[in-house]
């Protein structure tokens, strides 16, 4: 599975409590244009309407080698392919008071294109420091273990 966009800041910026694999939505062009490694997952995040997953906020350029097509809007949502029970689940995951949909990375898996995303909650400045001392006195120790 050769991943092609990787979301960096989620891992950072919320706590991962569950994951889910969705396929999408998209024209000839796009898949192309996600081979070539051009989606942009920054930013970006998953909600439910009308009982369909949605992406929202990608940014995925048109191919560099097709030419631009007319009327093609690199930003607009796009939509995920989830089983009847998966969507049911997450409505009433989502609807839980502090937790979110986020997208974590976009792979290829037997010539198709897969979205992993996660349902998270929002970490605080406070549980962000103290992640980054751990890791600091993480390397302190290293160091002086070869040492």
């Amino acid at each position: 599975m050769p991943t092609v966009a990787v979301n960096k800041r989620a891992n950072f910026d919320y706590t991962i409590l569950e994951t889910y694999e969705a396929g999408l939505v998209l024209t000839g062009q796009e898949v192309k244009s996600i081979k070539a490694g051009q989606l942009s997952l920054k930013g970006s995040y998953v909600v439910i309407k009308k009982n369909e997953a949605w992406l929202i906020n990608s940014h995925l350029p048109p191919y560099k080698m097709a030419g631009k097509p007319e009327g093609y809007d690199p930003d607009r949502n796009r939509k995920l392919l989830l089983h009847k029970k998966e969507i049911k689940t997450l409505i009433g995951k989502s609807q839980e008071q502090g937790l979110t949909l986020v997208p974590l990375k976009v792979y290829t898996k037997r010539n198709q294109i897969k979205l992993e995303f996660a349902v998270a909650r929002g970490k605080k400045k406070i549980d962000k420091r103290e992640l980054i001392k751990k890791r600091e006195i993480q390397k302190k120790i290293k160091t002086i273990r070869k040492n």
